[in-house]
Parts: structure tokens; sequence; C-alpha cells
């Protein structure tokens, strides 16, 4: 079985058929692209390390509950768990403020994370969802592009493999999406400001 020639989404087949060597192949396959990835958002090793492996627990929880449906898109889909665990080590961090003098102290940032930020939640989380519903909007073949690149944080190399198209093709649909988006917004009169 020469792991060049076993496509992403027959490996993780074999491995939710009970083959526990799929998952190791997957593993290797992925672990530089995934790693550099991770190390490029947190910028520490230990941090990155932690990361890298709760994405593959994450990865292999949700293999065995059954739970995968991204027809075929296995890379994009870990990238997206390692990107929200990512989110996720950031907001832990700041929930602790760090003072470094005490010039530096504000009562906000101690406070910022209770129910002062309520509202702000709310108004982000609409705006998020706003924005979802503009990219629905898009042409397929943009809105995909659109989302490898923006949620995904794919090079455009990455997403010409992935779609199979070339980096020029992937780059103007990238461009496109983004004059179409930008319609979208004028046309709707949606107010994207937190």
């Amino acid at each position: 079985m020469d792991k060049n020639v076993v496509k992403d989404s027959s490996l993780v087949k074999d491995y939710i058929n009970g083959n526990e060597n799929a998952i190791a192949i997957l593993i290797k396959r992925h672990q530089q692209k995934l790693y550099s990835f991770i190390y490029s958002k947190i910028q520490d090793r230990d941090s990155t390390e932690d990361i890298f492996q709760d994405t593959f627990i994450k990865v292999i929880r949700t293999l065995k509950r059954g739970h995968y449906n991204e027809e075929g898109k296995f890379l994009p889909w870990v990238m997206r768990i390692a990107h929200n665990l990512v989110i996720d080590h950031f907001r832990k961090n700041n929930r602790m403020p760090m003072f470094s003098g005490s010039d530096d102290f504000d009562i906000f940032s101690v406070i910022s994370d209770g129910e002062l930020n309520a509202e702000a939640k709310i108004i982000r989380k609409q705006i998020l969802n706003d924005v979802k519903k503009l990219i629905d909007e898009l042409p397929e073949e943009q809105r995909e592009v659109l989302v490898m690149r923006m949620y995904n944080d794919l090079s455009f190399n990455e997403i010409s493999e992935n779609t199979g198209v070339s980096i020029n093709t992937a780059l103007g649909r990238m461009r496109y999406a983004l004059i179409n988006l930008r319609k979208i917004v004028e046309k709707n009169n949606v107010i994207l400001v937190n």
C-alpha cells in the first residue's frame, strides 16, 4: 500500500473500518503542513506541539464516533479543527491579564471577558452570521476558494492542489469572490462593523 497513491478519503474509511495504521499514515502525511500552520499562528514550540496533539485527538474522536462527513476534504477539515484550537488557545490565554508595569494596568483587561462584553459578543456573532450568509450567495467555485483561503488559511498552492485548478485560476476565483462579496454587501446595505 503506497501512501502516495492511497487517497486521504480511502485512509479515513480504512481507519473507520478498524485499520489503526491508516490514521498513522494520515498523521505522517500531513504533520509538516499542520505543524507549520499552527506554529505560524502561535510562535511557540511547546504550545504548537500541544495544539498539534489536541488536533489529532479531536480528529480521532470524531472519526471513531462516525461524525466525519467532509466528502474527501480531510486536510481542510483538519486545518479547521487546528484553527479553532488556536483560537481557543488565544482566548484562554487572553483571560489572564499581563501586567508588565503599573502604567499598563487596565481594569477593563481584567473584567472585559465578563458581562461588559456580552453585547459586543452578540454583535460579533451577528456579524459573523451575516458574513456567512453573504458568502453563501457566491458562486460555488468562488465560495470554495474564499473559504479555503480565509477560514482554512490555505495557500493558493494548496488551494490549487485541493481543487485541481491552476494557481492562476484559484487567484482569479478569489479576486472575483471579493469583488462579488463587495457587490453583495452594497446591494444588501450590510454594515460589517463591531
